[in-house]
């Protein structure tokens, strides 16, 4: 029986284009990962410059109005917080942190306020759902009970709000946001001092919380609102009532354009843990 010819091209396929075939794989998977990471990259730029927006002091970015939004409701529930302080506080220490609440937030709402008013943005006029929640239960505790629960969750905000902070200053090409966030710094860790000097912080669960709360920078839907032709001016935030329990000096709300006088971080050494309730 004859031998049956070759079929012309199998040797092409079978020989050689396979090799063609294991090269073209191997280019393609050395390719695409920096293909990939330099279209992560240009995404990333793209995002920041798609959600900024221009305004006479530089570029405005999401994450700058999330700051400033975040400003503003920080003075809403934590002067009527330092309030309850200065009226309900068992120890000097928590009076004083009371006091240093009030004359912080007292100062950077009107620095934000007018900081709003400048951008053009419409601000907030009463804390979140989380921050009434927090003011509801400091209202409801009592002695010791208020003390401890006072420290632990002005500290935990405070500690949220400064990594905010930081952020926003490194990277903020908005020349009033820059200002803004030199404030806050400022007054953020005066207050987180304060607090940790009424001796009742527990820093394990604040770093639990802290830890479990991080969450990335707003984008999309989450993007605080832009500037708008007439924004309503925003009312200034209050303490509520701030008479003591005890006697105490009475708050001093500072002159924004002098800065803000402090008192002592503290008066009274940290209470003992030992026979404390609540």
């Amino acid at each position: 029986m004859r031998p049956r010819p070759p079929i012309p091209g199998r040797r092409f396929f079978s020989g050689t284009g396979l090799i063609i075939t294991g090269l073209a794989a191997t280019l393609a998977a050395l390719v695409f990962p920096i293909w990939s990471y330099a279209d992560r990259s240009g995404t990333a730029a793209a995002t920041l410059d798609a959600e900024s927006v221009s305004t006479p002091y530089g570029p405005l970015s999401a994450l700058d109005r999330d700051f400033i939004t975040k400003v503003r409701l920080a003075g809403l529930w934590e002067l009527p917080a330092g309030g309850l302080a200065l009226r309900k506080g068992t120890t000097d220490a928590v009076r004083v942190a009371g006091r240093h609440l009030i004359e912080g937030h007292t100062f950077l709402d009107q620095r934000v306020r007018d900081v709003g008013a400048r951008l053009g943005l419409a601000l907030p006029e009463e804390p979140n759902e989380q921050q009434r929640e927090w003011l509801k239960d400091l209202t409801a505790a009592q002695g010791t009970e208020f003390d401890r629960t006072f420290a632990n969750v002005l500290r935990v905000a405070h500690g949220r709000v400064f990594s905010v902070v930081a952020q926003v200053r490194a990277g903020t090409r908005n020349t009033l946001v820059r200002d803004l966030a030199d404030d806050a710094n400022t007054t953020v860790l005066d207050h987180i001092k304060v607090l940790e000097a009424t001796g009742y912080v527990d820093y394990d669960a604040m770093a639990r919380d802290l830890a479990a709360d991080s969450a990335p920078p707003p984008v999309g839907s989450s993007v605080p609102p832009g500037p708008v032709s007439d924004p309503p001016p925003a009312l200034p935030a209050s303490p509520g009532p701030t008479d003591p329990a005890s006697p105490t000096d009475p708050p001093n709300p500072a002159d924004p354009a002098t800065g803000y006088p402090l008192p002592p971080p503290a008066v009274s050494p940290p209470p003992s843990r030992a026979g404390t309730t609540g």
